[in-house]
């Protein structure tokens, strides 16, 4: 496997949850690691937390000036260079199938998706050059059926089709794609959409971990672990990985 040290990594999304805990530990193994989020912040505290190994860049993935800024960032950052891009900015969309509004939905598919797509291409010509990885973040919605979610789910699920074709057409570049389907991790996901309160985001949480066969919902840090595995494994590629503690394998208790 390759070592992360001095590897440019960006990170999207990265002001806190999955992707904060991504920066942290890709800065440990020795990585110069940039993120990006719309909330300064935010990055700003990742940043103190981790040291100068972080870079921070505020921007809007859903805007192609912000998401050139995030290479252009990444690259000065990282020595004119980038290893891996790791998709993971996203929100929360929950919506009734018998409720459905095209506006909603347009706005799912370009945070969750068409976003993701867009600096994935860009950064191409970069991957290329140092035979690196793509990795997005999908999800267990895609695993098992929760009903009102079908909107997130659905951009989950492109992103998994997407990572297939993605790393068959770049395969014969050296570029390696691949996805990570989390299980349920406490993270402020639910919180930013608004959907709950604190106290009810943490009771979902307690009533979601014997879903999982390991009895537990996972942490940020164990699906970095994941994402760490698809960047480094050079003969790995259009996968989709399954960390998540089991949720996945369906099972009951009966």
């Amino acid at each position: 496997m390759r070592s992360m040290e001095d590897m440019s990594i960006l990170v999207t999304g990265g002001g806190s949850g999955i992707g904060a805990d991504c920066a942290s530990r890709f800065c440990d193994l020795g990585a110069k690691v940039t993120i990006s989020g719309r909330r300064l912040e935010k990055l700003e505290q990742v940043q103190a937390q981790i040291g100068e190994r972080c870079c921070i860049v505020q921007g809007d993935v859903t805007l192609a000036e912000d998401r050139q800024r995030m290479l252009d960032t990444c690259l000065a950052h990282g020595g004119g260079k980038l290893d891996a891009l790791v998709n993971n900015a996203a929100n929360m969309y929950r919506q009734p199938v018998d409720q459905y509004t095209e506006a909603f939905l347009r706005d799912a598919f370009e945070t969750n998706v068409i976003s993701a797509m867009m600096l994935s291409s860009a950064a191409i010509p970069h991957l290329q050059e140092t035979t690196g990885a793509i990795v997005f973040i999908g999800s267990t919605h895609t695993k098992r059926a929760f009903p009102g979610a079908s909107p997130y789910a659905t951009t989950k699920a492109a992103l998994e089709g997407l990572t297939k074709v993605m790393a068959a057409e770049l395969g014969p570049r050296q570029i390696r794609v691949g996805c990570i389907l989390p299980g349920a991790v406490s993270t402020e996901l639910n919180l930013r959409a608004g959907l709950f309160s604190a106290e009810e985001a943490s009771a979902r949480y307690d009533a979601v971990a014997g879903l999982h066969a390991l009895g537990r919902i996972g942490t940020g840090t164990e699906v970095a672990e994941g994402v760490e595995y698809l960047i480094r494994a050079e003969w790995v590629t259009g996968v989709a990985l399954e960390v998540d503690g089991g949720i996945g394998l369906g099972v009951s208790h009966f």
